[in-house]
């Protein structure tokens, strides 16, 4: 497999700081704490006064990634670094450079480890053929910063409380939690924070249950909810922002199809960073056999 990254040669993520607040024009804002939905979005209190880029679930995408450039004062990452996607190297160097708080995720977990997973179908058989070539790519700084990430983090910003966990505070790796403000507020009943960011879905939320924001600001680099858009989200002036951002998707194909990927997962990944998801599993599998 053909994988950029620092320690096989690649050019150096570059660093993302503090600048203009114009959004490109090819940004979208998809939600704040100030517009009504159902069910009803968390609200920030006044004295949080700084910007906070929230990103998770990059999976290995540098193009997506890249476009990423938003200014800010502080940068979170939810984990998930590595697997399926063709630069994991630029992407791990890039956290260890632009996260101030990271934690790890199950594929982090699982690369640091040197867990072998077996399946044959969906993003568990990508997973089951992308991660030995994710093993090749890694030099030794980049194994040693995902082993070394924790599995949640608390921390105080701007005088609020924040929890980061990749899935649930119940099963900080595995724990699939979808938009369900019911099932959240059992999972942070005994969590003292104002603010509970996560990842692991793929899903983009901004939820309040029970006086506390739970925050999911999407994928970056493996959209699953019919958006191929990287997306991502900013905390900024007393409000949470989901954002989504067009990157140059055929780019990270071209280096999918240049990888020694089996052909069939060439065409699920193709079609999955394309489509913001894995085809009809019901559909004519010859195609992706």
């Amino acid at each position: 497999m053909t994988v950029t990254g620092a320690a096989r040669g690649g050019t150096p993520p570059p660093k993302i700081g503090p600048g203009p607040r114009a959004l490109s024009d090819r940004t979208a804002l998809v939600g704040s704490s100030f517009q009504g939905s159902e069910p009803p979005v968390g609200h920030l209190p006044d004295s949080l006064l700084m910007r906070i880029l929230v990103v998770s679930d990059i999976h290995a995408n540098w193009p997506a990634l890249a476009v990423i450039n938003e200014p800010h004062d502080v940068c979170i990452c939810l984990g998930d670094l590595v697997d399926y996607g063709p630069d994991p190297g630029l992407c791990v160097r890039w956290a260890m450079e632009n996260a101030q708080y990271a934690i790890r995720g199950n594929h982090d977990h699982g690369v640091a480890q040197g867990i072998e997973v077996s399946g044959e179908t969906g993003y568990r058989y990508l997973t089951r053929v992308s991660r030995p070539l994710v093993w090749e790519a890694l030099g030794a700084d980049e194994r040693r910063y995902l082993l070394q990430l924790p599995l949640t983090q608390r921390l105080t910003l701007g005088g609020k409380r924040f929890y980061l966990v990749h899935a649930t505070p119940r099963d900080p790796l595995d724990e699939y939690l979808m938009k369900d403000p019911q099932l959240w507020a059992r999972r942070i009943q005994n969590v003292d924070a104002d603010i509970v960011c996560v990842g692991h879905s793929h899903q983009q939320f901004n939820l309040a249950v029970d006086g506390t924001v739970v925050l999911n600001p999407g994928s970056v680099g493996q959209p699953r909810d019919g958006d191929p858009r990287a997306a991502y989200a900013v905390i900024d002036d007393h409000k949470v922002e989901l954002k989504r951002v067009e990157y140059p998707i055929e780019e990270t194909i071209a280096r999918i199809e240049a990888s020694s990927l089996p052909e069939r997962a060439k065409l699920l990944m193709s079609h999955s960073l394309r489509t913001g998801r894995l085809p009809d599993p019901t559909a004519d599998r010859d195609e992706w056999e």
